[in-house]
């Protein structure tokens, strides 16, 4: 968080680096705490604080030969905070340029196959895996016994390696926890559909074309304007052959007004979320909306022979409709999750694990098909990048506890309002839940005083 200090004084601050700090400084929990004049700051970030004050360049405090100056004016310490965000753009590619994306695709993938059968193989003769490095180094040798990979960026090779990297150390991680270990799968000719410039091979021209290296210059829909310095670009191939570039930014987390307003949610099947202040959001149910459309596609591919290429184009046919539904379904959380975030200062969620409520087979269609855990995702990242507190609590009792005397009973899912025998409160039973969810999320609130700080900061 960022952290502002603002106090006059007149005295030099410091001269040739730490050591030239005026009055007394100390390490407690391995943190450095500076004392300097009457001002007491905290050193504790990933990013060396820098002091600063109008008209003047800062010093990064920590950097060696910082010249002597005076402030006469209100020094300012602060932290730099950044975050990563992801805008998403359609590509339209030429049919030549489409024909390298694929090459690309394919020796990405041909590189991803090798490069596991290489730990595999490695770990099952000598006990010991390949590290990210050791693999790294091979390339120049796979290049020249397979020159097709000499068409691809050589970073975009590397981060092939690192994708490896990445899923061995999850399928390890998850075999120390106890958890399903799910080891690396070998990728298919369908089943790998995206490649990243990890530093640079891209740029975006004047006329909003994306320039990658060895494929060309590619036209690009810019439907909104890219905010921040351009960190990373992948470009992936849906199911549907469309394809997308998504660049990864760091940029300056844009902060709302403050306000007051407090929220809980609870999350339904007949509505999709009720407030508690009593409003409700209907249940769209995209996939209900499109079954027949579903059901008419999958009867005409089923008809086909396995294996024909009449079946494998109509194969497409299947996947838009599935692509339609989730276009649907996101743009309907982006825009709920949006309006959310603008009107309520502190918003409260059930803490849902949604893979074991898919398990009822009677419900779990419909459960889907509301993604909780899309638009909580969206709620949770839109929440902390507008410096609202966002919080999520447990669900066990929501919807059995009164929300005035928090008397208990038990409530069938068919039971639809709340009654409570001790307080006599009659209360719909989803609205009920949303009012115990906020006094939780409440309660679970740590607000520390700091008048010197403003809110959301």
């Amino acid at each position: 968080m960022p952290l502002d200090i603002c106090q006059q004084f007149t005295d030099t601050i410091f001269r040739d680096g730490p050591s030239g700090l005026q009055g007394d400084s100390k390490r407690e929990g391995g943190r450095l705490i500076a004392i300097v004049g009457f001002v007491c700051f905290t050193v504790s970030g990933p990013e060396s604080p820098v002091l600063r004050k109008p008209g003047m360049n800062g010093r990064s405090l920590f950097g060696a030969g910082v010249e002597r100056f005076r402030l006469t004016h209100h020094p300012v310490l602060r932290y730099t905070v950044c975050m990563r965000k992801t805008y998403k753009y359609r590509m339209y590619p030429t049919k030549k340029q489409g024909k390298s994306l694929n090459e690309t695709l394919s020796e990405c993938r041909w590189l991803y196959n090798h490069l596991l059968e290489g730990r595999k193989s490695t770990y099952e003769q000598t006990g010991k895996s390949l590290s990210l490095y050791q693999q790294q180094e091979t390339f120049s040798l796979l290049k020249a016994e397979r020159p097709t990979l000499k068409g691809v960026h050589s970073q975009v090779l590397q981060n092939v390696a690192v994708r490896i990297d990445l899923a061995m150390k999850a399928f390890f991680r998850r075999l120390k926890s106890g958890e399903k270990p799910g080891y690396p799968r070998f990728r298919g000719a369908d089943r790998y559909d995206s490649f990243t410039f990890p530093q640079s091979g891209f740029s975006i021209t004047h006329d909003d074309r994306v320039c990658l290296s060895k494929i060309g210059s590619i036209k690009m829909v810019s439907h909104r304007p890219i905010k921040g310095t351009l960190k990373t670009c992948t470009i992936s191939r849906s199911s549907t052959g469309k394809w997308y570039v998504c660049f990864s930014v760091e940029c300056e987390p844009e902060r709302l007004p403050y306000t007051p307003e407090q929220v809980g949610i609870d999350v339904g099947l007949k509505t999709f979320a009720t407030l508690s202040d009593a409003s409700q959001i209907e249940n769209p149910r995209f996939i209900r909306r499109e079954e027949k459309a579903l059901a008419k596609v999958q009867r005409k591919h089923s008809k086909l022979a396995k294996g024909t290429p009449q079946r494998r184009k109509h194969r497409k046919a299947v996947a838009r409709v599935h692509e339609r539904i989730a276009f649907r379904r996101e743009n309907f959380t982006h825009q709920q999750s949006r309006q959310i975030v603008d009107r309520f200062g502190v918003i409260c969620v059930e803490d849902l694990t949604v893979n074991r409520m898919v398990h009822n087979h009677c419900l779990a269609k419909s459960i889907s098909d509301a993604a909780w855990s899309q638009f909580f995702g969206q709620l949770s990242c839109k929440a902390e990048e507008a410096g609202r507190a966002f919080t999520r609590v447990n669900p066990a009792y929501t919807t059995q506890d009164c929300n005035r005397c928090h008397h208990r009973q038990k409530m069938p899912l068919s039971e639809r309002t709340y009654h409570c025998p001790c307080c006599l409160l009659s209360i719909d039973r989803d609205l009920n839940a949303a009012k115990n969810i906020l006094a939780l999320g409440l309660q679970g609130r740590v607000v520390p005083e700091a008048p010197c700080l403003e809110t959301g900061e």
